[in-house]
């Protein structure tokens, strides 16, 4: 493909063929685990294609531009993984796969990234930008505190926890609203307003054809992964919630997990944090509560109703990941504590 190094081209080549080869297998009667753990791959294909594309498109506007776009667009095959399971009506997984992808980059990939990027530093200590992890809080603890309210108000049985989907709407208009008014004058901070093509990167025309036919391919694949994801959890004997907060929210961000760890590595610690912090703000402000919104045109709608286990888990990752963060610096130590966090987390969700 014009533009492309032999090395790019052969990667989109093998994203096309286990696409189309998930495909087949959905249609063909094959065996669910295989179809999923194909589906699987896909996924993980085509959000590398979309991020690849997407730093294409954004590196011309700067890193705030780049940042975001990269966290937006690779939360796509994310976004159509929840609306089917919606639509097939586990709702279970819903829930659980996009409080999976918050709790996975908030604990396990920012705790890996900080062990990586904290051991390659003489003095053990990885050190960043405070500005993005600190309004990253904020964001988190917003919705923390609707999601709060609403479990507060089911267990109590006032009159409001007759209106919880009202009130999600609520919460999730309010969301949005709060989360444009920080990301327009984040964008327009970093925008570097240049106009040039990054060295290394397709053509902008190339980059933007690679988006569409990304995004459209994360649709379909989205839809074979659900349909495979039910047999699937029956044959392996795990919950569906161990489903949606693990298996599902690490699939749907393999690319951004390991993007985030192989920056730590290499010394790059402000752009590691970056990745994994716009993840968890876009999921939290953005992702959720326009899944809401759009939900209510589907059969089984979405809200912020969380199991109060989970509301726990979310709480304390909220005030976990702000204290690591909040001074610009984080050792091995915190960094293990984060990945403990979430293996019990995992566990937990297993026995559900």
């Amino acid at each position: 493909m014009r533009g492309l190094t032999g090395r790019q081209t052969a990667i989109l080549g093998a994203v096309a063929a286990a696409t189309a080869l998930a495909g087949v297998l959905r249609y063909s009667g094959a065996p669910a685990l295989l179809a999923f753990a194909l589906a699987t791959v896909a996924l993980a294909g085509l959000a590398w294609a979309v991020s690849f594309a997407t730093e294409a498109v954004g590196a011309r506007y700067g890193p705030a531009v780049t940042g975001v776009l990269q966290s937006t667009l690779g939360n796509l095959p994310e976004f159509f993984v929840v609306l089917f399971a919606l639509s097939a009506g586990q709702v279970v997984v819903a829930k659980t796969s996009i409080l999976g992808s918050i709790l996975a980059n908030a604990l396990l990939v920012l705790g890996l990234a900080i062990i990586v990027g904290a051991r390659r530093e003489r003095d053990g200590v990885m050190r960043f930008s405070t500005k993005l992890p600190n309004d990253t809080a904020t964001l988190l603890f917003l919705a923390t505190f609707i999601i709060v309210l609403v479990g507060l108000s089911l267990a109590s049985g006032d009159r409001a926890s007759h209106h919880v989907q009202g009130i999600s709407v609520a919460g999730a208009i309010c969301l949005l609203v709060v989360y444009t008014t920080w990301v327009v004058p984040y964008l327009r901070s970093g925008t570097a307003g240049e106009g040039e093509a990054p060295a290394g990167g397709p053509p902008l025309p190339v980059a933007l054809g690679i988006l569409a036919v990304g995004g459209l391919g994360s649709a379909f694949v989205s839809d074979w992964f659900v349909h495979a994801l039910g047999p699937t959890i029956h044959q392996l004997g795990v919950s569906e919630a161990f489903a949606g907060l693990v298996i599902v929210a690490i699939a749907g961000n393999a690319v951004e997990n390991f993007a985030a760890i192989v920056l730590a590595h290499k010394g790059e610690a402000d752009l590691a944090i970056s990745i994994v912090k716009n993840s968890v703000a876009q999921v939290a402000a953005f992702l959720f509560p326009l899944l809401v919104l759009v939900s209510l045109l589907i059969a089984h709608p979405l809200d912020f109703a969380l199991d109060p286990i989970y509301i726990g888990a979310l709480l304390g990752t909220a005030l976990a990941i702000y204290q690591v963060t909040i001074d610009g610096a984080a050792t091995v130590f915190e960094g293990a504590a984060l990945v403990a966090a979430f293996v019990v987390l995992g566990v937990v969700a297993l026995y559900e």
